[in-house]
């Protein structure tokens, strides 16, 4: 599994100008502690971290392996390569396929249906999404008929119910159009290979929680405080 957490968090400032995002705290905890502990016990073994701003600051902290899964460190370098680019970067160290989850999510849902889903379809990509009705963000996703028929985070169209949950599977080979170093988004990606229609779609029925911005940040801390 890869994980982007490179980004500069500026929604979370003044909380982010010393620490990165993964290591804000919540609920007593680095966020990212409760991701690892959430995968963790979803079978994920193995995660590459894709950082760039005070990435270092992660690596210290939880070194080469934290809460049974091994950890490998993917630098963005001196330029930020976009969310694409980041995945172009750490693609030696994820294999042929892989899960990709943004740092600031936490989706607590069963990750083997997702993969199992991906399988099942035949195509090299799979988004999960989800029926958010414009309630937690901005709805960007067309999904009929168990199929992504548009995804599209600037157009906005009332026929957009559904949201890119945050959670997404890929073969390594979609990234062979693009060149080392290229600054890319995932989102184009994901746009592109819906126009091919080879982005299988699986939709979730729970909710996203996110810690990205401050009122995601405190529902999430919310969550996470209850004793299990």
């Amino acid at each position: 599994m890869a994980i982007l957490a490179g980004g500069l968090a500026t929604r979370l400032r003044p909380i982010t100008e010393k620490i990165p995002k993964s290591l804000v705290p919540v609920a007593g905890r680095p966020f990212l502690a409760h991701q690892l502990e959430m995968l963790h016990a979803r079978g994920i073994r193995r995660v590459v971290l894709c950082i760039g701003y005070l990435g270092e600051m992660i690596e210290q902290e939880f070194g080469a392996e934290a809460y049974g899964i091994q950890l490998k460190y993917s630098f963005d370098g001196p330029k930020l390569l976009g969310t694409g680019g980041a995945i172009k970067r750490a693609l030696p160290h994820l294999g042929p396929e892989f899960f990709i989850l943004y740092g600031d999510s936490y989706l607590p849902i069963p990750y083997a249906p997702v993969a199992e889903t991906f399988h099942r379809s035949g195509k090299p990509g799979l988004m999960t999404v989800y029926h958010n009705r414009g309630m937690y963000d901005a709805s960007n996703v067309v999904f009929r008929d168990g199929q992504i028929a548009v995804y599209d985070k600037k157009l906005k169209l009332p026929e957009m119910h559904h949201i890119d949950y945050g959670l997404s599977v890929f073969k390594a080979s979609v990234f062979d159009a693009y060149a080392a170093d290229e600054v890319f988004d995932l989102a184009a990606v994901m746009g592109r290979l819906v126009q091919e229609k080879n982005l299988a779609g699986y939709e979730v029925l729970e909710r996203f929680y996110e810690m990205g911005s401050p009122t995601g940040l405190a529902e999430l801390e919310a969550l996470l405080a209850v004793p299990k």
